[in-house]
């Protein structure tokens, strides 16, 4: 028996209620055509079978109005409903487009890396680093980017994968609708750690993201300019970590790394690369 559960028919969140919707609706669209024709191709193997007198042999027909209308017609209609269906979700899917509350609204700065995520809350000035908390039932704004190679961001049970590309920002709008942990992954190859770039949704009452906030702006772990260029080394399976502290206008610097003009900010240079990456001062959540 397969087990849908953690995946794309498990939604957790209103994008992704929608999304399967849309699936289910578009499988139901184009079943109307292939149920037929598997009829209609068993209804004629049968009707003109050799033991049927009935059956007559035409050899001189060439045309007739009735058929050109009905197979002409039916594939039409499915390509109206299916893009009057794709046009409507695009827009009510749009992943610029807010969900509920724009007041409520939590703000995420999302840097992709090789191969691990960077989460920033620019509201509560702390970070964390394959790991995503989020309060339930409150909508969520996520600004992405890329530190290097173009990256593709998706949490399968919430909905919508969009890219993060360098020197760009990308905006999605998310929402759990029930507390739990949701898997959220690297949906496109980006070299040997790709497989590993994996990482958490964890998603909790408002009063435990509160109380999440102010353990770990409590914590210890600064995330500079410095530590970010650390965090650029690449390296595979990195567990979970937070940032109490993150200093002003680091993601509009990372957006600027891959500018080639005066106003770069941030570059690295082939030794940072050769070095492991020294994970005092943060810290590990759990054992991942």
């Amino acid at each position: 028996m397969l087990n849908w559960q953690g995946g794309l028919f498990d939604p957790q969140g209103p994008i992704a209620v929608a999304e399967r919707a849309m699936l289910a609706n578009a499988t139901v669209v184009m079943l109307a055509v292939v149920i037929p024709v598997i009829i209609l191709t068993i209804g004629f193997a049968w009707w003109f079978r050799e033991s049927n007198p009935r059956a007559k042999r035409l050899p001189d027909w060439e045309y007739s109005g009735a058929i050109e209308v009905t197979v002409w017609s039916i594939p039409i209609l499915v390509i109206i409903f299916l893009g009057g269906m794709t046009w409507v979700g695009s827009h009510d899917l749009d992943p610029k487009k807010p969900i509920g509350d724009v007041e409520k609204t939590v703000d995420v700065q999302v840097v992709s890396l090789d191969w691990k995520w960077l989460f920033i809350y620019p509201k509560y000035g702390i970070a964390t680093v394959n790991h995503l908390e989020v309060p339930a039932n409150t909508p969520i704004r996520l600004t992405l980017t890329s530190s290097g190679v173009m990256n593709s961001f998706l949490v399968p049970q919430l909905g919508s994968q969009i890219y993060s590309m360098a020197g760009m920002a990308t905006t999605l709008h998310l929402q759990a609708d029930s507390e739990g942990v949701f898997p959220g992954i690297s949906a496109q190859f980006s070299g040997d750690g790709f497989s590993d770039m994996n990482f958490d949704v964890r998603s909790v009452s408002e009063a435990q993201f509160n109380e999440w906030v102010k353990t770990t702006q409590a914590g210890s772990g600064s995330l500079t300019r410095k530590r970010y260029e650390t965090l650029l080394r690449p390296s595979i399976a990195d567990k979970a970590r937070t940032y109490s502290k993150v200093e002003e206008g680091l993601f509009e610097q990372v957006l600027m790394m891959n500018d080639s003009g005066p106003n770069k900010e941030i570059c690295v240079t082939p030794s940072f690369y050769e070095t492991e990456i020294n994970t005092q001062d943060v810290n590990l959540i759990g054992n991942k």
